[in-house]
């Protein structure tokens, strides 16, 4: 086990009571008597779990939390408190506390908390470790491409990345939109905050309002209770729409009062809720002739259109097609559990001739196929389908 325990307690005969007992259950366990002193023990060094009583001698328990959670928001604190300070304790589980035990102190009920505390902490590392891997899957450095066409994406990525503006990505099915709205919600400041993919075909049309914006309890007949839409779920954070013009008349005009507002209004409901989100669109049709056709609202458009990114065909990024099947083979390898090195250059020649009217994700295909069905780590022609081969 081996987890460490800090335990932050001027009453010595406490502070030795739970260090006695907290390791019988196998933890390292550390004592110290005022805040100031844990804060200097805390700088030197990591703890699993913080037990703080709130009365001490200088600086407060709350104080100290919070002192402790400006410099590692996820550290776990348990604090400790005395019948008439319970108001206080609820202080300090707004302030982040974990978790609170009355005095005075049950033995049982301290190792149970404890015991809690430290499989929350071991979900917390876990979730960390899995954000920090998505992170660098849909890191910038991740787009492949050196064709003046993706220098071009690359850039108008960085430039709008941080900005805060609303993007507006346009290109055919498959160029990938998505991973480029991931790319730039990772290389903002939202990129702890949620990422809401949001397709609309999947959403049944009577659902769609309150689905996206929410609805309140007695709103329709089946509302029998509140609920938020997803708009609210991913506050502070980033929407991505994967095909705006999927948009019905009434979803848009919503959709324009919130962009304006900077308010959600769910379905039913007498107030609003203030809303802190980016939206990035996506459309592979043309919303251009759809303004012009009054399927989609002109002052919508006009609001999302003013960080646009264009991303180009496969067919038009030809020297981009080698570098991509190489990514490409070294990811499904690992992916897949095969071991495949290389790639005939006859093959790469073949499918850099290919038009890719499924562009990215076509390839994606082929190269997986290929990977899937190579025997010796080598991809020939005979791989490829049957299709190709006829070439």
């Amino acid at each position: 086990m081996n987890e460490r325990l800090l335990v932050v307690e001027d009453e010595e005969t406490l502070c030795a009571s739970l260090k006695r007992v907290l390791t019988k259950e196998g933890y390292y366990v550390e004592t110290i008597g005022s805040a100031e002193a844990a804060l200097n023990i805390f700088g030197e060094g990591f703890y699993d779990v913080i037990i703080t009583d709130i009365i001490l001698p200088g600086i407060t328990g709350i104080e100290l939390l919070k002192k402790i959670k400006e410099t590692i928001p996820e550290q776990i604190v348990i604090i400790m408190t005395a019948y008439a300070s319970l108001e206080t304790a609820v202080e300090a589980l707004r302030a982040g506390a974990y978790d609170y035990v009355v005095k005075p102190i049950m033995h049982e009920e301290i190792k149970q908390i404890v015991k809690n505390a430290i499989k929350q902490g071991a979900l917390q590392d876990e979730n960390t470790l899995l954000r920090k891997q998505i992170e660098r899957q849909y890191d910038l450095n991740r787009i492949i491409g050196e064709s003046p066409a993706m220098r071009s994406v690359v850039n108008d990525v960085k430039a709008i990345a941080d900005s805060g503006s609303n993007v507006l990505l346009l290109g055919e099915t498959g160029t990938g939109k998505e991973f480029i709205a991931r790319v730039i919600h990772n290389s903002s400041s939202r990129v702890s905050r949620p990422f809401i993919p949001v397709n609309l075909r999947t959403i049944p049309e009577d659902m769609l309002e309150p689905g996206l914006f929410g609805y309140v309890k007695g709103a329709f007949s089946d509302a029998s209770i509140s609920r938020r839409g997803l708009f609210e779920e991913a506050n502070a954070g980033t929407i991505f729409i994967r095909e705006i013009l999927d948009m019905n008349q009434r979803i848009q005009s919503g959709l324009l009062s919130l962009l304006k507002s900077n308010e959600i209004r769910p379905v039913g409901g007498a107030q609003s809720l203030k809303a802190d989100l980016r939206f990035i669109f996506a459309t592979s049709m043309d919303i251009e002739a759809a303004v012009r056709e009054g399927r989609f609202s002109d002052e919508l458009y006009k609001l999302i259109s003013g960080a646009t990114v264009k991303l180009p065909p496969l067919r038009e990024r030809a020297e981009d097609i080698e570098p991509l099947i190489m990514h490409m083979i070294r990811t499904l390898s690992n992916e897949l559990c095969r071991t495949v090195r290389d790639i005939d250059s006859d093959v790469i020649e073949t499918l850099r001739s290919y038009h890719w009217p499924g562009n990215i994700r076509e390839l994606k295909n082929i190269v997986e196929r290929a990977v899937l069905i190579s025997d010796d780590g080598f991809i020939r022609a005979g791989h490829l389908p049957q299709s190709f081969q006829r070439r």
